[in-house]
Order: structure tokens, then sequence, then C-alpha cells
């Protein structure tokens, strides 16, 4: 069995659970699967495992492979465990990160975060998330930076939800944030990120239900490919 084509098929199939192109809690027909990714059954079975080992997708016994639910409980718990890590990262960046590295953050991941009329919310959460996985960097934790990493592909779609209410009070964030970071102030950092990332139930609810909409009424590429025309749109 070729390890490149099994990578091959756990991006492509990842990509589509990420961003729901298989609908929450649909069943994975692997037969149909493996036609339409002209993938034989080994490689395309080592995938699913991988991606069911990542919790992008579920394995039920007897039953096959599903895709992941948008389960409030869960959504919020890992909001809870993201404000975790990205507190922790914060503070020792502050402490860590030479002036070079905090230097190179604002020009590049800050910086170009900030630009977002005219790009699809797709573009400007890419642009979060980079923010926010360059803050990890720079933290001199590669298993911290690691499992953000997979954090985010878990709670992706509700962020595209959630950019595309809030674009504008996101920035202002980021640009308070970044500020902390220049001062080596991690109390500061670590109380102004809480405030950036924490979600309430009640919101976590809200973004379920518009995600849902998103997929079964008007398909989640509108979601991610729509534009933000101006400020606050």
């Amino acid at each position: 069995m070729s390890e490149g084509r099994v990578e091959a098929l756990y991006g492509l199939i990842k990509e589509m659970t990420v961003n729901f192109g298989l609908r929450p809690g649909e069943r994975l027909n692997e037969v149909a699967l493996a036609r339409e990714l002209d993938a034989s059954r080994t490689p395309l079975r080592e995938a699913l495992n991988r991606l069911a080992a990542e919790q992008l997708i579920e394995f039920r016994p007897g039953k096959g492979f599903f895709c992941r639910s948008l389960e409030p409980q869960t959504i919020y718990d890992l909001y809870e465990l993201r404000e975790a890590l990205e507190c922790e990262a914060l503070r020792r960046a502050c402490e860590r990160a030479s002036d070079a590295q905090i230097g190179q953050l604002r020009e590049s991941l800050y910086a170009n975060g900030l630009t977002y009329v005219g790009k699809t919310v797709r573009e400007v959460t890419q642009d979060d998330e980079a923010f926010h996985i360059g803050i990890a960097e720079i933290s001199g934790n590669a298993e911290l930076v690691h499992h953000l990493r997979k954090i985010n592909e878990r709670i992706r779609f509700i962020r595209w939800v959630d950019m595309a209410a809030r674009v504008l009070e996101t920035k202002g964030e980021h640009r308070r944030i970044m500020q902390a970071i220049e001062a080596r102030d991690g109390d500061a950092a670590c109380a102004l990120m809480r405030q950036h990332i924490v979600k309430r139930m009640d919101q976590i609810v809200t973004a379920v239900k518009e995600g849902y909409s998103s997929i079964y009424v008007s398909g989640p590429e509108e979601l991610f490919e729509r534009r933000i025309i101006a400020e606050g749109a």
C-alpha cells in the first residue's frame, strides 16, 4: 500500500469533513466514497481510521464511519481547551520569544490579518488562525502548537460562523493582544485572549444553529466563500 496514496486520501477526506462537505452525522458510504475518489478499499480505510483517531469522523462498531456532529457541548469543551492552551502559549511567548520573533509576528501574521475588506470568510479565518498559531510557535513549545492545530480543525466551521458576524471586533482584539505581547505582559495578554476566545453555551448553541442552516439550506460554501465587503459587514 502506497503511503503517498493514503496521505492524499486523508487530505481529501479531511477537507470534506472539516468543511462539512459531508453532512453532520451522515454515514460514510465507503463504496461510493472509493468510487468518487478513485481509491481502493485498503488505503481508503487507512485514511478513515486516521481521521477517526483525530476525532474528525466517528467510527461506530458494526455500523461504520460517520461524519462528526455539530454537538454544542463538544464545541464548548474544545473552546475551553483552546483557551487554556492559548493562554499558556501567550505566557511562554512573553517569557521566551526574542524581540526579532515578536517583530516578525507583528510584521507578517498580525499585520496581514488586519486587512480583511474584500477577503472571503475563509481567507479571514485563515489569517486569524495563522496569527494564533504564530503566537504558539514563538512560545517554543512544539507540542502546544501541534495540539492547537488539531483543535482548530475541529472548531473551524464554528469559527467561520463567528468570523462572518464579528470580524471588526476580532481585529480590534488582536490589536490589543499584540500590544500586550510587545510589552511582554503575560497576565494582560492572557486576560485579553480569554475575552477574545471564551464562548458561553448560548453563543455556541446559536452558532451551531447557524452552522446547520448554512449546511442544509444554502450550502457550506456560501458561508466560507462570502466576502467581507465593508467594515463590520
